[in-house]
């Protein structure tokens, strides 16, 4: 179990060990149904993709800008599932 960083919330971590787990399609799309995806939110984008890559993360696409809001990525695990990236922009 993680606690987020403002104390607010939780994450739960989990990995079957019986039954085995059963792989699903590798490689899935990113609209793919189902709950194979989890987005943080992060102050560093660049520094975040670097870190998880050094990790064996591989980057789907590229690192992209929504308007004046947000730079959004798509990290693909080890295991398969995708984690997104979100780093809100300071307007200035």
């Amino acid at each position: 179990m993680m606690r987020t960083p403002d104390g607010h919330g939780r994450l739960e971590l989990s990995k079957f060990h019986h039954p085995a787990a059963v792989a699903g399609p590798h490689n899935a799309p990113v609209n793919t149904l189902g709950i194979g995806r989890i987005m943080f939110a992060v102050d560093d984008i660049d520094a975040v993709v670097a870190r998880l890559q050094a990790r064996g993360a591989e980057l789907v696409g590229e690192i992209v800008q929504y308007g004046n809001s947000h730079r959004l990525c798509y990290m693909r695990g080890p295991e398969g599932v995708l984690v997104a990236l979100a780093q809100p922009l300071v307007s200035g």
